[in-house]
């Protein structure tokens, strides 16, 4: 049996619905299939929505492009089709290749944590530890790891209630590895 949860549709949903909806267009140009799949749920969906502030904290001392690319190992480690296409997209539209970035120290201390978060967090590496705590102060270790934590429960909704990937996303898809 496939399982699958159908997405919300604008014109059938209630007007607190549709105000999450406007809202999301307005602030990216469209909604995604994990967004209209979560708005069966608005308090989920508002739970979800914190994302965006964790992200903005981290871009204050990371810039935009790390905290892709954190996201993206993280995405890609837990082999999220959705999340590690959607970041593989930011990075290439940005001109990077997320297949062989050219990395920062910081940048690739990110990745390395993000793919050892979602791999096996019970095992990370001392000398990760050990770099955190030389680079950051314990609030931004904090967020680091809220924000690990929030991509990771983003990769596990999208991967069990088995969200469609973006067709905007297609073209993106890793046919390599990971995801």
């Amino acid at each position: 049996m496939d399982f699958s949860i159908p997405m919300t549709e604008y014109d059938a949903a209630s007007a607190e619905v549709r105000a999450r909806y406007d809202a999301q267009i307005a602030a990216h140009g469209r909604i995604t299939n994990m967004k209209r799949t979560l708005l069966h749920s608005v308090k989920a969906f508002d739970v979800y929505m914190e994302w965006y502030p964790l992200a903005d904290l981290l871009k204050e001392f990371l810039g935009s492009r790390a905290v892709s690319l954190y996201a993206y190992a993280i995405s890609s480690g837990n082999r999220c089709l959705v999340c590690g296409t959607f970041f593989r997209k930011i990075l290439i539209d940005a001109g990077d290749d997320p297949d062989h970035p050219v990395l920062s120290p910081e940048e690739e201390l990110l990745m390395d944590l993000g793919f050892s978060i979602a791999e096996d967090p019970h095992h990370i590496n001392p000398a990760i530890y050990d770099e955190l705590r030389r680079r950051y102060s314990d609030e931004q270790i904090v967020l680091l790891f809220s924000f690990a934590g929030i991509m990771a429960a983003t990769n596990l909704f999208n991967t069990v209630a088995k969200v469609p990937l973006d067709e905007v996303l297609y073209e993106y898809r890793n046919t390599k590895k990971r995801e």
